[in-house]
């Protein structure tokens, strides 16, 4: 099954708002812009992915993921997460009505396409499914199969909402990086443990020498499996 993923991205200047403490207002607009592109990215290179509908309002990111291959789409509902992602739903089942789709969050820095496929195929035996992020409260990938409404329950405990809507919760081990998304100066942390894409390490690199919340900032180095995505890993900082 080829899966169609909507990822919504609020405005830049609105976005990572809880980042502010641990980046500053200055780094984390573009945090937020080199999160969603690394993000898009492996989502593109993953096999089982047909294309990628992303839900903003924002020019800079609108060109930048339209470029990385992303079908951009406007925001008209405005009305938060939920409401854009059933927008962008409606809008990919509008054009192919038969169409699997999944709602995947935009701040997944250390997403890896192989670990993507492995939840999508397990997402596929399913009609409505979902995996929970790294701290078991919310919801990374929520995915409805062909015949299934996304009907996403995103924000704040959503793991419990979107069970108690019938969706079944994907167990998986070994997808971290499909659970590890980024709100905090830890989850940043925690993410560069992982091994962050490339956009997110540029980022993060010249604020290296005065040592920001966020701790180590990747320097080099492949990240498996996926080397069509040059990262870094946080043990090679200097």
């Amino acid at each position: 099954m080829a899966w169609t993923l909507v990822v919504p991205l609020k405005p830049l200047a609105r976005a990572k708002s809880r980042l502010s403490g641990a980046a500053g207002d200055d780094l984390r607009p573009g945090l937020a812009l080199a999160f969603a592109l690394d993000t898009v990215t492996a989502a593109l290179a993953a096999g089982l992915v047909r294309g990628v509908t992303v839900v903003t309002d924002d020019p800079l990111a609108g060109r930048e993921l339209s470029a990385l291959g992303a079908r951009i789409l406007p925001d008209p509902p405005g009305s938060g997460l939920n409401a854009a992602l059933a927008h962008g739903a409606r809008a990919v089942r509008e054009e192919r009505p038969g169409a699997a789709v999944a709602a995947l969050n935009a701040d997944l820095p250390a997403l890896r396409p192989a670990e993507l496929d492995q939840v999508l195929d397990v997402a596929s035996g399913l009609p409505r499914a979902f995996l929970a992020d790294a701290a078991g409260v919310g919801t990374t990938l929520l995915s409805a199969a062909p015949g299934s409404g996304l009907a996403p329950a995103f924000g704040g405990p959503s793991r419990a909402r979107h069970r108690a809507s019938g969706a079944r919760e994907i167990e998986l081990a070994g997808v971290d990086s499909v659970r590890r998304d980024v709100d905090t100066g830890e989850d940043l942390r925690a993410a560069l443990a992982l091994g962050v894409g490339p956009y997110t390490a540029r980022r993060l690199r010249p604020a290296a020498p005065s040592g920001p919340e966020p701790g180590p900032v990747p320097a080099s180095g492949a990240r498996p499996p996926a080397p069509e995505r040059p990262a870094a890993r946080a043990e090679d900082s200097p």
